[in-house]
């Protein structure tokens, strides 16, 4: 008779094949939401869930805040909605990757989805944002112009991110220094805590005292706006040298 794994048992096996996380992810991500994930995914696991239907769970929570958004007023309540909301869609989406190594079975069509989902939720909260905020009236006109601004810079960042990772693995470069797994790095963590989809998850806590919401989530914008920016120079740099021994190679 085969004993039923338990969930400690569960936990312990998820926590020795966890995959290493980069030294450059921000605190939030790190600290607490990839904890978060491990447990989901331990209960998922128990639940007999799939990763895809742990990543549709995540895609439930995270657009309902979406839809409140741009559907209710901004309020002391809907902020604490939204941020909660966020917070569990956003564990979830880190308990489907672990739940997939925990059962082995990652695949490419998991993966899809999982970006899918992503980038979509990157340019659909802006926009939900500037329309709740156009619609209730709650900001002068021309600060519509920061959650757009964001609409964009999320975009290109998270495409930046996924194609610079697929041009990597085509060179055999799988990685940076600066994004190899080991001991983690306090200062750098807190360093990018506003590029932290955490930090912005907790920045809608804020939502019913409009403008301090306002001022914290222009800070947001424009940190993440800048790390746009540099991160774009150094990847540019980065494909510049992986094609560089190709080049070599052709001209021989």
């Amino acid at each position: 008779m085969t004993t039923r794994e338990t969930y400690s048992q569960t936990l312990a096996r998820l926590r020795s094949a966890q995959k290493p996380a980069a030294r450059s992810a921000p605190a939030y991500s790190r600290y607490v939401n990839r904890r978060l994930g491990r447990y989901i995914a331990a209960g998922a696991y128990q639940a007999g869930l799939t990763p895809n239907g742990v990543t549709g769970i995540s895609a439930v929570f995270t657009f309902a805040a979406v839809a409140l958004l741009a559907l209710v007023p901004p309020s002391i309540l809907s902020g604490i909605a939204v941020a909660v909301l966020l917070l569990v869609g956003y564990a979830f989406d880190s308990a489907d990757g672990q739940l997939a190594r925990l059962r082995g079975t990652s695949s490419p069509a998991g993966e899809w989805l999982d970006h899918m989902v992503d980038s979509l939720k990157v340019s659909a909260m802006p926009l939900a944002l500037a329309i709740g905020f156009y619609r209730f009236d709650v900001v002068d006109r021309v600060w519509l112009l920061v959650p757009l601004v964001s609409t964009a810079v999320s975009a290109v960042l998270f495409f930046g991110m996924i194609l610079t990772e697929q041009l990597r693995r085509q060179r055999g470069s799988a990685s940076l220094a600066s994004d190899e797994p080991g001991r983690p790095s306090w200062i750098r963590a807190v360093l990018v805590l506003p590029m932290d989809y955490g930090v912005l998850c907790l920045s809608f806590l804020l939502l019913g005292f409009v403008p301090l919401f306002a001022t914290v989530y222009t800070v947001i914008v424009a940190a993440t706006t800048l790390f746009l920016l540099a991160a774009s120079v150094k990847w540019f740099r980065e494909m510049t040298t992986l094609g560089a021994p190709r080049a070599a190679a052709v001209k021989e």
